[in-house]
């Protein structure tokens, strides 16, 4: 017996050193496992490499610099819109959205390598000191800006400056180069481009981004326009990239019953949180026609995805963006910061706007080119996963952006070979400011609507541009080739003309108007 117990002890024993040495390996694997996760849970690693660059690395180490890498590098990790921002695009992006600046108060373009003054903003800095709409900005201070190819940017920095400072703008006037010392001031920036009455009932309001000031824009143009026996809104958001929640709230809430819900936004260490109206809207009662492309985004989505939901308007156009992210800004001492995604906006059927982080989200808007989504409705793309329903009970669906109630594709039929090469050579916007330079006292006269279209009229502004087309940049389009392309280029032509009037952007949406299929579309809701 003793021979058989003997065997069977050392095997149990060899199991039992066994196990007892799986769960020493266990505990030490587990425990090195949570040490690791200490480490990075609290950063503990980059820290340490940090320091250790610092006390040994074989030249002297720039410590700005590599945090600055290392910080921008670690965003990139979480999602695309969490960002690092050194003190230069910080204030810009700051300044973009602030509802003001401060800086000499013009509008320009640059046509041709110099920049032309579209606009002088009344009772700023350049209308105090004698700028004039028309004059060719040639230098600021001592710096030539014209003929020299400096981006428009640049431009734009050189001007900009604190309150008080002083700068030498030098601009062509005819043929007198004139210096002019210009104090900079605060300026104000408008975010309503446009607003005005299409007919008797229904206005137009075009708005380009939500400011700290687009509310107290809206309600002020809102107000005239119901003067003027508005019944109808056409409110566009093409091509708005977004701004401020607050911004978007108070302009739903214009428009929904109390109770209402405008948003709500949710996040991993951020509870749900909901936006409701407050019942104290004045144009609870307007018709409302949304207009939103591929490039709306953010706070315009939020606004589209608030009346579709709530069955309040009619969404028109293509797909918006999809950019549905809260981010909470983190700002430094030396002027830098960084922007973190800590939520997400849900439309109030329960609609995600934020669009899924793929490998080519950098490039969605031209993988929706090539899937042909822009110009037809049966290509977008609807994830039947994604299923909501507004108040009213129709179908509505997620997936990133807001799909429109009526799709009006990207118009590609108008491109004729002078047409293209119109557009690539900026000749329409050339002979824009050539004809105001020879028609500027014409021009500033016109001061409405009717007057312009009277003068365009009576102008024989065709004849002129063709002849300008000609002459400088050698194009011309034969007699059938113009016949097919005068229609929409025309239009186009005497919009950028009358923006030299005193309507300014007015003139321009409303003269582009009738061939504006999106525009079309919603006046015939």
């Amino acid at each position: 017996m003793k021979k058989y117990i003997e065997p069977l002890l050392i095997a149990l024993m060899g199991v039992l050193t066994g196990v007892l040495i799986c769960l020493l390996f266990t505990k030490v694997s587990e425990r090195n496992n949570a040490r690791r996760n200490w480490e990075y849970g609290n950063w503990r690693k980059l820290s340490l490499v940090l320091d250790y660059v610092n006390r040994h690395y074989v030249d002297t180490v720039d410590a700005a610099k590599v945090t600055d890498a290392a910080i921008a590098a670690a965003l990139q990790e979480l999602d695309p819109h969490s960002v690092y921002l050194p003190p230069v695009e910080l204030e810009e992006s700051e300044t973009e959205l602030a509802g003001n600046f401060e800086g000499i108060g013009i509008q320009f373009n640059v046509p041709n390598d110099t920049a032309i003054v579209l606009s002088v903003i009344p009772g700023g800095p350049s209308e105090k000191a004698g700028l004039m709409q028309g004059d060719r900005i040639l230098k600021v201070d001592e710096r030539g800006i014209a003929g020299v190819k400096t981006p428009q940017d640049s431009m734009v920095r050189l001007m900009k400056g604190p309150s008080g400072t002083k700068v030498k703008i030098t601009v062509l006037r005819g043929e007198e180069s004139i210096p002019f010392d210009i104090t900079r001031g605060r300026i104000p920036v408008n975010c309503i481009d446009a607003a005005f009455m299409v007919n008797d009932t229904t206005a137009y309001v075009k708005l380009s981004k939500f400011t700290r000031t687009t509310y107290i824009e809206f309600a002020k143009a809102a107000a005239g326009l119901l003067e003027e026996g508005m019944t109808k809104l056409i409110f566009d958001l093409r091509g708005n990239t977004g701004g401020f929640l607050d911004q978007a709230y108070l302009l739903s809430n214009e428009f929904l019953a109390r109770g209402d819900q405008v948003v709500y936004m949710e996040g991993l260490h951020y509870p749900r949180k909901d936006f409701r109206a407050d019942g104290n809207g004045v144009l609870k009662d307007i018709r409302l026609c949304v207009l939103i492309d591929e490039s709306s985004a953010s706070a315009s989505e939020i606004f589209a995805g608030a009346m579709q939901d709530n069955d309040r308007g009619v969404v028109i156009g293509r797909r918006s963006f999809g950019k549905g992210l809260v981010q909470e800004p983190l700002n430094f001492t030396d002027g830098s910061g960084i922007k973190l995604t800590i939520a997400r906006y849900y439309t109030p059927s329960g609609r995600c706007i934020q669009k899924p982080y793929g490998e080519d989200y950098a490039y969605d808007i031209y993988s929706r080119y090539e899937h042909g989504e822009m110009t037809e409705a049966d290509s977008i793309k609807v994830d039947e996963n994604e299923l909501f329903y507004t108040v009213g009970g129709r179908k509505v669906y997620g997936g990133g952006g807001i799909i429109p109630d009526v799709f009006v594709p990207m118009d590609t039929t108008r491109a004729s070979n002078f047409f293209i090469q119109c557009g690539k050579k900026a000749t329409s916007m050339r002979f824009a400011s050539a004809y105001f330079d020879g028609h500027r006292e014409e021009l500033a006269a016109i001061g409405s609507y009717q007057e312009l279209m009277k003068y365009l009229s009576a102008s024989d502004i065709e004849r002129a541009f063709l002849r300008f087309a000609l002459l400088k940049d050698g194009l011309a389009p034969s007699d059938a080739e113009w016949k097919d392309t005068r229609s929409y280029m025309m239009p186009q032509v005497n919009a950028l003309v009358g923006r030299y009037s005193k309507l300014g952007e007015e003139a321009f949406y409303r003269l582009y108007m009738d061939m504006d299929k999106c525009i079309v579309a919603a006046i015939e809701q």
